[in-house]
């Protein structure tokens, strides 16, 4: 026999749940997350989707426009480049260099940036406040012409794109989290934490860290979308990641040539760049509105 609770009680939703409450209200939101999302499950997957080799070239194929053209070949849906290689395979391919290593460069230059940025928030030594000056001073130089100083010491290649392009991103997230950090540090609630005798790292991590959250996020979209553009700009000059490797940028550097008889080269790369930045940048503008929303309710 089910049991009767004669007792009403209410259930205090979570944090994210209140986020994630505000998040999907929106249509354009939750579409660009859809989207963003698929777009990293097939980044991820794409060794495994790729139909055929990035660097095989189909003689009987050359220049072979998308199935959807009536010359086209269902065989190559995306049709082929001027050498004949496989424009699917190239995009899913490319994809790891042009979405999923600027990941793995934002988390990198994010975590090291973030932890300078908030010690040098509340820890008022000259360590830290010498360290955040230089780095201050390094951010007047825009992320796209330091990578280029840095690539032209070091040289082309992957390891290098990735430091240069790394290292670049680092001072933007120490700014930003050192001023919203000091900002919050001075307000009443963080002073009556500090009276009630709560460490600093309490501090940080229970009492403030919460409160710029969404400042935090809107940096990590904005940085996401400076890495691709910064990695496929580097790729478009020859100074990126270099053929026969796949990447969006490269490959709309190679179509330049061939636009007039392969347009489909271009476009496709080009609209998959514009789609990837496009959605990060709702997605990351929705979620700090969001997160805005549960921090002042």
């Amino acid at each position: 026999m089910p049991q009767i609770n004669l007792y009403h009680h209410d259930e205090t939703p979570s944090p994210l749940q209140l986020v994630w409450k505000s998040y999907r209200t929106r249509f354009l939101s939750m579409a660009a997350l859809y989207v963003l999302l698929a777009m990293i499950l097939v980044v991820i997957l794409s060794p495994l989707l790729a139909p055929f080799n990035t660097s095989a070239q189909f003689s009987d194929a050359i220049a072979l426009p998308p199935s959807w053209v009536e010359s086209g070949n269902m065989k190559y849906l995306f049709g082929t480049d001027d050498l004949g290689r496989d424009m699917l395979s190239r995009l899913l391919i490319g994809g790891l260099y042009s979405l999923g290593l600027p990941i793995l460069m934002v988390a990198v230059s994010s975590l090291i940036g973030m932890s300078i940025g908030a010690l040098a928030g509340i820890d008022r030594t000259i360590k830290y406040q010498s360290l955040s000056r230089l780095f201050d001073t390094l951010l007047s130089i825009p992320s796209f012409l330091m990578a280029l100083i840095i690539i032209a010491i070091l040289g082309t290649g992957f390891n290098n794109v990735a430091f240069a392009i790394t290292l670049s991103l680092i001072p933007q997230f120490i700014f930003v989290t050192r001023n919203a950090v000091h900002e919050e540090w001075h307000k009443d609630y963080v002073t009556a934490s500090r009276l009630n005798g709560c460490s600093k790292a309490y501090l940080l991590y229970r009492v403030i860290l919460p409160n710029v959250t969404p400042t935090l996020v809107m940096q990590l979209t904005v940085s996401l979308s400076v890495a691709i553009m910064d990695i496929a700009a580097l790729s478009f000059l020859g100074l990126g990641i270099q053929a026969p490797t796949p990447e969006w940028g490269s490959m709309l550097a190679r179509s330049l040539d061939e636009v007039y008889l392969s347009p489909w080269s271009m476009v496709l790369p080009g609209v998959t760049l514009f789609i990837t930045i496009m959605a990060i940048n709702i997605v990351g503008d929705s979620l700090r509105r969001a997160l805005k929303e549960r921090v002042n309710s």
